[in-house]
């Protein structure tokens, strides 16, 4: 016991004293009998909870109502219902939709909101472009509703409890739990506690007294030698530390770097291109069909804008003849290729877009590349789906390369980024390579998980943008990667604001 006192800081001590008096007190009572500011027993009760010296209570709640700031506006000035109203009133005739911004002093994108609420609530009606007053009493109402609002500002803060059952009710209704500022009012509750001593407190409390201790060494009390007549309290090294908040990269983004630098680190050289991308590095150049399944609105998302890609040639000759005749050895699509469509305009929604591209600019032979590309499609979101995702793409150019080499590949990625223990391979079908496979791995929750595709170029892709030698490429989905690496269960995760998440997250 002796040792427990001995490591106590005077706040400490001051509360505990408290408890001589009696074995339990509310908070403010507390704070009465310590002497202590409330910031300061804030913090002596911590401790005092954390050494097990008192312990807490839930004695109730305290919901307390304040106006946020379009609160506070109409606290002051009134709801902006009542001015068209106070308008309409003053026109038997009605005003016109169009004027009715003008003759009511309301802000033009104010008009359809306030036009929405008094429509719904049958207090105007609008008939063949004019707003006419329905319910005249319909101000009154509003200004009973008002009357809360000045009660709540006249107070700043006031419990819930203090308010009628309608008051209570408007407050309620004003009030968004979700985003709060955007709301009338803001509700914040406040846990009511008593705090009572322990037997272990009790046991130390006849050993307590107040005196002057040194808690802190500094250069002045070592200077002025302060330190050899004054008592240094002890410091229990049993405590836990206090938490440090510091400064660091978003898990995600730091998985993606450590994804980089081992690639890099691999021998791959990162290759880039641009996110919004044309029909025909996306897909036409890939070798699948202006009529692909893929093309339709519900699978890219097409850029709302006048302007057409420029598209070289020989490429854009090249490509057209394969699709239309089956030039370079192959049958090709039989069918008329759009030249105009191939120009349109998307949101890259595969990272072979920017594969493509680097055949088309003469890659080294042999040569290995990736790129950790943004990708967009429209799909449903859940766990493992999003409209916006990354992809690891790499494409390997090599005499000698042949489809053992890539599944190699693939277990390499999956062991060393994923951190999968287990893998499989299943066939697949892409227009743009054959064989095709995709790479599954089993997540700890979610089961066995799709981590992309892969497979050697066809030669329709390869020979239209001047490379003659075997091509391997592979897409990986790098989010689904991350979910087994980061051991998250939700792909939405990643992208996450939450602060708890983002501090408490496993460094990669």
């Amino acid at each position: 016991m002796n040792e427990i006192v001995e490591c106590l800081h005077p706040l400490e001590i001051s509360a505990l004293i408290a408890f001589r008096k009696s074995d339990r007190y509310s908070n403010e009572a507390l704070v009465e009998a310590s002497g202590l500011p409330a910031n300061q027993l804030r913090t002596a009760v911590e401790w005092l909870l954390l050494k097990e010296l008192i312990v807490s209570h839930e004695t109730g709640r305290e919901e307390i109502v304040s106006l946020t700031a379009p609160g506070r506006d109409i606290a002051d000035n009134g709801f902006p219902e009542s001015k068209l109203l106070a308008a309409l009133s003053a026109a038997p005739d009605g005003i016109a939709v169009k004027d009715i911004a003008s003759a009511c002093g309301l802000e033009p994108s104010a008009v359809g909101p306030v036009m929405g609420v008094l429509k719904k609530d049958a207090a105007i009606a609008v008939d063949k472009g004019n707003a006419k007053i329905l319910n005249p009493s319909y101000a009154e109402s509003l200004e009973e509703r008002r009357k809360v609002f000045a009660k709540v500002a006249a107070a700043e803060r006031i419990d819930l409890t203090e308010l009628s059952e309608a008051e209570a009710a408007e407050v309620k209704a004003g009030f968004k739990k979700r985003s709060p500022e955007k709301g009338y009012f803001r509700i914040d509750e406040k846990v009511l506690l008593d705090f009572e001593i322990t037997e272990k407190g009790r046991e130390i409390l006849p050993l307590l007294k107040v005196k002057t201790v040194i808690n802190q060494i500094t250069p002045q009390i070592l200077s002025s030698g302060k330190w050899r007549e004054a008592e240094i309290r002890k410091y229990d090294i049993n405590l836990n530390a206090p938490k440090l908040i510091i400064g660091k990269k978003h898990p995600y983004r730091q998985f993606l770097e450590g994804v980089r630098g081992k690639l890099v680190g691999l021998g791959f050289k990162e290759m880039t291109g641009p996110i919004v991308e044309s029909e025909f590095w996306d897909m036409d150049a890939l070798f699948m069909p202006q009529f692909h399944s893929a093309r339709n609105i519900h699978d890219v998302y097409f850029v709302k804008a006048d302007g057409k890609a420029d598209i070289k040639e020989p490429f854009l000759s090249n490509v057209r003849s394969v699709h239309e005749e089956g030039k370079f050895g192959s049958r090709g699509w039989g069918y008329n290729f759009d030249l105009e469509r191939t120009k349109r305009l998307i949101l890259r929604s595969q990272g072979t877009a920017i594969s493509a591209r680097k055949l088309a600019s003469n890659p080294d032979n042999p040569g290995k590349y990736f790129a950790v590309a943004r990708c967009f499609r429209y799909d449903q979101i859940d766990a493992t789906h999003g409209t916006d995702f990354f992809q690891v793409e790499g494409i390997a150019v090599d005499e000698n390369i042949n489809f053992r080499k890539l599944l190699g590949l693939l277990k390499l990625f999956a062991k060393e980024i994923a951190q999968a223990e287990e893998i499989r391979f299943t066939p697949a079908y892409f227009p743009f390579t054959e064989p095709s496979v995709e790479m599954h791995a089993k997540h700890p929750v979610l089961g066995w998980i799709e981590l992309g595709g892969a497979g050697i170029f066809r030669k329709e892709v390869t020979l239209p943008l001047g490379v003659e030698s075997p091509v391997i490429a592979w897409g990986l989905g790098i989010d689904r990667m991350a979910m087994v690496s980061l051991g998250i269960n939700d792909i939405r995760q990643l992208f996450s604001h939450d602060l708890e998440f983002i501090r408490d997250s496993k460094v990669v």
